[in-house]
C-alpha cells in the first residue's frame, strides 16, 4: 500500500491538471492559455504558470522534508508507527484535496500527502526488509516498486473514467483515501 499510495499520486496530477472544470475552478488563466491555439509558441511548455507549478511540486517538497523526519520517527517509534503515521497524513491530504474550495485547500492537501509519501517511501521498504523471510526479500522489495508502478496505472485508468465527469477532478483525488485507509488498518 506504501507504493501504491506514491504511485497512485504520481499518476493522477497528469490527468487532473488537464481536466477542464478542475483549470477552469482553480486555474483559470492556465484554461484560457489551453483554449487559445494561436498562443502555442513552444509545444514543450504549455503552462507557464507558476500557482500550477507549486501546486504539482508542492509534494515532492514535502517529500523530501518528511523523509528527514521520517528516518528519526521509524528509528525511535518503529517501522509501523511510521507507515501509519504517513498513511494518516495521505488520508488527511486526499480528503483536503477532495474537498476543496480554494487554491490554498489544494496546495495544503498537497503537502500532506508529501509527508504521507515522505514517511511511507522511508519506512515501507526497511520493514519489508526486516520482516521478510531472506529467500524472499529480494522479491518483496521489488513489489514495493511493481506497486508504485501499478498505482500509477491505476491512477490513468480512473482519470480516463472521471475525465468527462463534471467533478471528475474530486473523485480522482479522493479515491487516492481508499489505499491510505488500506494502509492504515
Amino acid at each position: 500500500m506504501g507504493g501504491l499510495l506514491f504511485g497512485y499520486d504520481l499518476g493522477i496530477m497528469g490527468g487532473v491538471t488537464s481536466m477542464e472544470p478542475f483549470l477552469i475552478k482553480f486555474f483559470p488563466s492556465v484554461y484560457k492559455q489551453m483554449k487559445d491555439e494561436s498562443n502555442h509558441e513552444s509545444q514543450y511548455c504549455k503552462f507557464d504558470n507558476e500557482l500550477l507549478t507549486l501546486f504539482t511540486s508542492s509534494l515532492y517538497l514535502a517529500a523530501l522534508v518528511a523523509s528527514f523526519f521520517a528516518s528519526t520517527t521509524t528509528r525511535m517509534t518503529g517501522r509501523k508507527t511510521s507507515m501509519f503515521v504517513g498513511g494518516l497524513f495521505f488520508l488527511v491530504g486526499a480528503l483536503l484535496n477532495a474537498f476543496a474550495i480554494n487554491i490554498e485547500m489544494l496546495i495544503i492537501g498537497r503537502l500532506l500527502l508529501g509527508f504521507g509519501v515522505g514517511y511511507c517511501n522511508q519506512s515501507v521498504p526497511v520493514y519489508l526488509s526486516e520482516m521478510a523471510p531472506t529467500t524472499i526479500r529480494g522479491a518483496l522489495n521489488i513489489g514495493f516498486q511493481m506497486m508504485i508502478t501499478i498505482g500509477i496505472l491505476i491512477a490513468n485508468l480512473i482519470n480516463y473514467g472521471t475525465s468527462k465527469l463534471e467533478y471528475g477532478w474530486r473523485v480522482s483525488l479522493g479515491i487516492g483515501a481508499v489505499p491510505a485507509i488500506m494502509l492504515c488498518a
